[in-house]
């Protein structure tokens, strides 16, 4: 894995730039019940046990109960418990997240950082509810377009190694989603769709890492249908990066500015070119493959800024969220889906934090939804996380509880060890609080990072806090 070339929290670009909870209690044992040779309970102590039961079944509280701050005691009357973040069970608890969503057509559900389970199972587990009870029918990633077909094609056909499928494409930037907790859900989205007419189905929205494999889909498509242009096609991308998708990635950030810029220029040019051509019979055919084209051109633009000037960095950092933006769009518009989009909670965002990031996706998807983009970021107290540390490797880091001020410090005072709240709703006092910009958490591919200044209310609909997360587990390259 190349070093990362920023610190900043959500930069993936050089792998990414962005820790963590302990796991959530396990789904309850569905083994029956043996009899138990007692004829007779009295009614008293039966009571008792049916109290006992409903006390354990509740999530537990950590914080201290009945605080006198105004603002905990706000925050607590509008937080909503969760009974966990595994996907398993009962999901009744999600209920309230399901009225806060509404009818939304795309809900971004964000993560504190880019490697940690609780985030990842989370992500599963609002997945499943909303599909059951909201339709919702494709889960997005903040992940290489290219992988999302290749992911999206086993999970419609169960055809192939998902594992190996997923060794394949996940490289690079998206190493971290190789991981147990993303198998499990795909796992779950193909056994879904034994069971069902109507698919689930997943889709990569990002414009990173390299992926050679979207030049041969554009071409084979040139070769079957416009044969007389694919010697055109042939020059436009010659000399495109070739190999794995770590290999290529390596390969085009090394290549001089110059020549990544004139690739740029010509797969600009054979998106142009593909687009003026007639559609033919499979006009579906015809407007993914033109999507490929088109996202070859956004990631050979992405890779061709001038990472050594400050200011092309902003620039292209604004351009990688506006163009993830415009993808997600693309895919609703183009499948009619609702869709679920896991990402860090910085792109998830309606607003930025951060100078050094003008505006990121979730600002984008509101301009173009409105009210049909939710957005839901998510915090924790304490825990572990997977992450690049200074010397350039993947590990495990824990980290303690949040210190006075941070936003996270307040949070998680709140008596509920998981709890949503929708920021939209929450009452005087804690709605100016709200607005004040706190020193918070938001953890990408590499740690440490500072802690980012963010006003939570502005910055999204909804919030999730853990109490504890636990690392991610990865699966081997």
């Amino acid at each position: 894995m190349p070093a990362p070339a920023r610190t900043a929290s959500r930069d993936r670009a050089a792998p990414a730039r962005t820790a963590s909870r302990d796991r959530a209690v396990p789904a309850p044992s569905r083994a029956r019940a043996l009899p138990l040779p007692v004829p007779v309970v009295p009614a008293l102590l039966l009571t008792l046990l049916l109290s006992l039961l409903v006390q354990l079944d509740a999530p537990r509280a950590h914080g201290r109960e009945g605080s006198t701050d105004p603002v905990v005691a706000a925050l607590t009357e509008a937080a909503r418990p969760l009974a966990g973040t595994e996907p398993y069970g009962d999901l009744r608890d999600l209920r309230p997240l399901g009225r806060a969503v509404g009818d939304a057509v795309i809900v971004g559900v964000g993560e504190a950082t880019h490697g940690s389970h609780d985030f990842f199972t989370f992500q599963h587990r609002v997945f499943r509810h909303l599909a059951r009870e909201k339709g919702f029918t494709s889960f997005a990633r903040e992940a290489g377009w290219n992988a999302g077909l290749r992911i999206d094609q086993w999970v419609l056909t169960g055809e192939g190694d998902i594992r190996q499928i997923m060794r394949e494409v996940l490289q690079s930037e998206d190493r971290l989603w190789n991981n147990q907790e993303y198998l499990d859900l795909f796992r779950w989205m193909r056994e879904y769709n034994t069971r069902h007419d109507r698919k689930v189905r997943f889709v990569g929205d990002d414009i990173v890492p390299v992926e050679p494999e979207l030049y041969d889909r554009v071409l084979d498509y040139v070769a079957r249908h416009h044969p007389d242009r694919y010697r055109r096609f042939s020059e436009l991308y010659r000399d495109h990066p070739a190999g794995s998708v770590l290999e290529a990635t390596r390969e085009f950030k090394s290549r001089p500015q110059q020549q990544r810029l004139d690739l740029a220029r010509r797969a600009r040019q054979a998106h142009a070119l593909l687009r003026s051509l007639p559609p033919g019979p499979d006009r579906r055919e015809f407007r993914l493959t033109v999507q490929h084209a088109r996202v070859i051109a956004q990631n050979t633009r992405f890779y061709s800024f001038d990472t050594d000037d400050e200011e092309q960095l902003v620039q292209q950092d604004l351009y990688r969220d506006e163009q993830m933006a415009a993808n997600l769009t693309w895919w609703h518009r183009f499948t009619g889906d609702r869709i679920l989009l896991a990402a860090h909670d910085g792109h998830v965002a309606l607003v930025s934090n951060s100078p050094e990031y003008p505006r990121p996706q979730g600002a984008f998807l509101r301009d173009r939804f409105g009210g049909g983009y939710v957005s839901l970021r998510t915090s924790f107290g304490r825990g572990s996380f997977v992450a690049y540390g200074p010397e350039n490797t993947l590990r495990t880091f824990t980290v303690g509880p949040p210190a006075p001020g941070t936003n996270e410090h307040t949070l998680d005072r709140v008596p509920f060890r998981d709890y949503l709240l929708d920021l939209r709703t929450v009452p005087e006092p804690a709605r100016r609080w709200l607005d004040v910009p706190r020193p918070t958490r938001e953890i990408g591919t590499v740690w440490p990072v500072p802690l980012a200044p963010t006003a939570l209310r502005p910055s999204s609909d909804l919030l999730v806090h853990l109490h504890r997360v636990d690392a991610a587990r990865l699966l081997p390259e």
